[in-house]
């Protein structure tokens, strides 16, 4: 199939734009696909133009162009809703095409809860933008002063009965303006799409299997492509035995350096060679082991340190205090747990390169490719279509730049493929942590100083600094970095405190491949920090409640802790319980607070678990969570959201550890990198606390912070043992429980 040169509203206009992010009726796999590969427009969008956003066909159909994608998130249905109201057009007459390179402006990477809040407010002033330039020329037509206009349904009426359509006023034509951010907004009190729970048009499909996932998708003439990986990390390929395969029809091998890769005709005969060729590697390892990894990071010289926060003299008010406590949290390496393994689509053809990615970022996966293979950035699209959910950077960017690399060599499209093993053993890690928290009290129990330490991981703020996998197996000069996020939020408590300081020791490499994974850092984070402050309250016989309270000078956080206590039906006592050390199956509540990075989202999340003291067992029964939302654009969406979030880091806290020896990661499967089931699922209730009239605020990982904190320290009080560190597996609850006296190993 040749490719076809358009514009974007030629595009718009064939159709195309209900192919790439969603169309209300369904589409037939084999025309999403045949038009999703057709187009390849060169144009140059320009990020704060209102027609880099929006398109108005002559029939009133508005398209949405967003450089930002929909991870199972919602942005499909809440973007929508966000245009709807500023144009004051049907929620059902607006298409969206998301995180297509060619057609859609670069808006950065979808993470950090920034999707609605920042993108989607970018969005917004674009609808606005072009709202005032609509009445404007609506006003010239009818020879009608601006202020006695209104706009129902795309329709713009005068009060004398006269009327005009948005496609007769601009159908087919570009704005040609700037979005301006003093466009007037619609005010909630007037909302009719805003704050209400649409339906998600990509559910029908996904739940009919008639959804395209990158998984699904094909192309003609396609080679399929496995990876073959090296047996240590760090490996250099020594020899392959290409005869080894002869066998298998079509299958071929392709080296570049320490790259590997086999390819075939069909999927089949692709998983055939690469487990049949016959390869050896020498060198690499050297790993401390998921065991040795914190005395690793304590023993390594920091690249630098960091003062986050300082308050009073806490040095001073630690030697002064009265009871002194201190205590040392680790936070594993955990994987981004995919469902679905990573895969790309590429296809290198007439000196352009399409790579189908579910990238979270695709303008700067396109970025990467470009410079790696040293093509322009003009000559490659990147096409975002849905993938298994992610929360981070997990194989995807790695998927698409080997399909990239092997459709660049071979001059045929490529469809690369991972295997459960590579998804789980290969895929950048979230990295651990490592926190030392100490502690004053006064006379009264009160914290008289509060000191955090941490040894984190390097974040490196270069665009480029995600050295993939098979570019650097190639030797393809990639960028000397890491990139993990904001790693340090919510290293100290949010709590009014007169000495407080936290330090975070800087580490420039870490054992494993670092990645962002959801809500990057602030799960350990703030496990240790509300673990420690529940130890504080036990150390001064207060109830957790109570003592946090105490602490607590926000008087909005305050409120929203009480209405988390309310849901829990919360009785005063200090923990652990007493009167339960004969039961085999104790049970146990906590409750805990966390204000997001200290500026985002409150919370209050409240746990209920039992802990059955022969196994090990923990078992979470219930979470309560009030949760500050702000402005909710489809609070459906935002209550999915905090539940995803809570269900994912009970799976984190209960289950989850990357393992490794000294060469390559050992947790590679569902039994060896267990996640939550629905069998061990909670019930879980969710107080969504905001209104029309607040900012937007996040919901695609906040809610997982509190979690681990609130379900270690119902251990506490469920059996009086300390998990320092995660997971809570039922090995490690158990041996705690032996070394108390409470079981035997």
């Amino acid at each position: 199939m040749n490719q076809i040169m358009l514009e974007r509203r030629q595009f718009l206009q064939a159709g195309g734009a209900l192919v790439v992010g969603f169309a209300l009726a369904p589409i037939a796999p084999a025309l999403a696909q045949q038009a999703a590969r057709a187009a390849f427009p060169l144009r140059d969008v320009t990020d704060d133009a209102v027609d880099s956003f929006l398109a108005i066909a002559p029939d009133g159909q508005v398209t949405l162009y967003s450089g930002r994608v929909d991870l199972g998130t919602g942005l499909r249905a809440a973007y929508r809703q966000i245009v709807a109201e500023e144009l004051d057009v049907p929620y059902e007459r607006i298409a969206m095409i998301d995180g297509d390179t060619a057609l859609t402006p670069d808006q950065g990477g979808t993470g950090g809860s920034t999707a609605i809040v920042t993108a989607g407010m970018e969005v917004r002033q674009a609808a606005a933008t072009a709202r005032q330039a609509l009445l404007k020329l609506a006003s010239e037509r009818l020879s009608v002063p601006v202020e006695q206009l209104s706009i129902t349904d795309g329709v713009v009426r005068a009060g004398n009965g006269r009327t005009v359509s948005y496609g007769d006023l601009v159908g087919g034509k570009r704005f040609d303006l700037k979005a301006d951010a003093n466009a007037p907004l619609k005010n909630a009190a007037q909302y009719k799409y805003v704050g209400k729970s649409l339906p998600r048009p990509d559910l029908p499909a996904k739940m009919t299997g008639r959804h395209i996932f990158v998984h699904d998708f094909k192309l003609p003439n396609m080679l399929h492509a496995r990876v073959i990986r090296p047996t240590s990390i760090g490996a250099t390929l020594a020899d392959v035995d290409e005869s080894s395969i002869a066998s298998i029809p079509g299958a071929r091998v392709v080296r570049i350096q320490n790259f590997l890769a086999v390819v075939a005709e069909n999927e089949w005969n692709a998983v055939r060679a690469a487990r049949g060729l016959r390869v050896r590697w020498t060198g690499g390892g050297n790993l401390p082991g998921s065991d040795g990894v914190y005395a690793m990071m304590r023993s390594t010289a920091p690249e630098r340190n960091e003062q986050l926060t300082k308050k009073g003299d806490s040095s001073a008010a630690l030697q002064s205090g009265g009871r002194r406590l201190n205590a040392t949290y680790e936070w594993p390496a955990q994987s981004h747990g995919s469902m679905g393994p990573s895969c790309a689509v590429a296809d290198a053809k007439d000196g352009q390169l399409t790579v189908w990615s579910a990238s979270q970022g695709t303008h700067r996966s396109r970025q990467v490719i470009a410079r790696a293979l040293n093509i322009p950035d003009n000559q490659i699209r990147v096409v975002y279509l849905d993938g298994a959910g992610c929360y981070g950077m997990n194989g995807h960017d790695d998927a698409a730049a080997e399909a990239a690399l092997l459709s660049h060599t071979l001059k045929r499209p490529v469809r690369v493929q991972w295997s459960r093993e590579e998804e789980t053993g290969w895929d950048p890690k979230g990295p651990p942590q490592l926190l030392d928290l100490r502690a004053a009290l006064d006379a009264n129990g009160n914290i008289a100083a509060w000191e955090t330490e941490a040894w984190l991981p390097m974040n490196t703020p270069n665009l480029f600094a995600r050295p993939l996998l098979s570019f650097v197996a190639a030797g393809i000069p990639q960028p000397d970095g890491q990139a993990v996020a904001q790693v340090q939020g919510n290293a100290y408590p949010p709590y009014d405190l007169a000495n407080i300081t936290a330090t975070v020791h800087w580490l420039k490499t870490t054992p494993l491949r670092p990645s962002n994974l959801r809500a990057p850092g602030k799960l350990g984070n703030c496990y240790a920090v509300e673990c420690f402050m529940d130890e504080l309250a036990a150390a001064a016989g207060r109830d957790p409640l109570e003592y946090r309270l105490h602490h607590l000078k926000d008087e909005r956080g305050a409120a929203i802790l009480r209405r988390a206590a309310e849901m829990m039906n919360w009785r005063s006592r200090p923990s652990p319980q007493a009167g339960s050390g004969g039961d085999r199956i104790a049970s146990g509540r906590a409750i805990v607070y966390v204000h997001y990075k200290h500026v985002d989202n409150r919370m209050g999340l409240g746990v209920e678990l039992i802990v059955n003291r022969d196994t090990g067992q923990v078992r979470v029964d219930r979470v309560v969570c009030a949760y500050e939302a702000g402005l909710m654009i489809n609070p459906d969406i935002v209550r999915s959201q905090v539940e995803g979030n809570i269900l994912q880091a009970v799976s984190r806290t209960l289950l989850e550890e990357t393992t490794f020896d000294q060469n390559r990661v050992t947790s590679v499967d569902w039994e060896s990198y267990p996640i939550l089931t629905f069998p061990d699922a909670p019930a879980i209730e969710i107080d969504l606390m905001g209104s029309p009239y607040d900012k937007p605020m996040g919901a695609g990982e906040a809610a997982s912070a509190p979690v681990p904190a609130a379900i270690g320290n119902a251990v506490f009080d469920a059996v009086g043992i300390r998990m320092r560190r995660v997971p809570l597996t039922p090995a490690r609850v158990r041996a705690a429980l032996a070394a108390s006296g409470q079981a035997s190993l």
